[in-house]
């Protein structure tokens, strides 16, 4: 008494949603804009994370995607200059130097001092040491 029952493993085609690559680019390129942006922003406060870096993304972001969010980014009054300046090679002033690597190591010893967890103080003093390096290397800016 073997009865024959089909079994196939095929399965009925289901609908599938049709975006182009295209616009999944474009909304990939957004949220990155956006992210970068806002890490930009909070490295303004918090200078264990880098605010030119994340403002450079963003704008690279934006261009891909967006003119409107790329032109007002790069015309914005707070970091408009900052990125342009950085794109252009222009460096930074020697005073923003200072004032950056002091604000830096001020706020790790603090952090350092006040957190008990050995490999969270080993990570503030690397990338903070990195964040150093990075802005002692950008080319001091010319006077103009």
């Amino acid at each position: 008494m073997t009865e024959n029952v089909d079994v196939s493993l095929e399965q009925k085609p289901s609908p599938k949603v049709q975006v182009s690559p295209s616009k999944f680019k474009r909304i990939i390129y957004l949220v990155m804009g956006y992210i970068s942006l806002a890490l930009g922003i909070i490295g303004l406060f918090f200078p264990i994370l880098p605010t030119t870096p994340f403002l450079l993304l963003a704008t690279a972001c934006f261009a891909r995607n967006s003119e409107k969010a790329y032109t007002w980014l790069i015309n914005n009054r707070l970091f408009g200059k900052i990125i342009r300046d950085y794109r252009a090679g222009k460096g930074l002033p020697i005073k923003v130097k200072i004032y950056t690597l002091s604000f830096l190591w001020i706020t790790i010893f603090i952090s350092v001092f006040f957190i008990s967890i050995l490999w969270v103080q080993i990570l503030l003093l690397v990338i903070a040491s990195l964040v150093s390096i990075h802005v002692i290397l950008i080319k001091p800016k010319k006077r103009n």
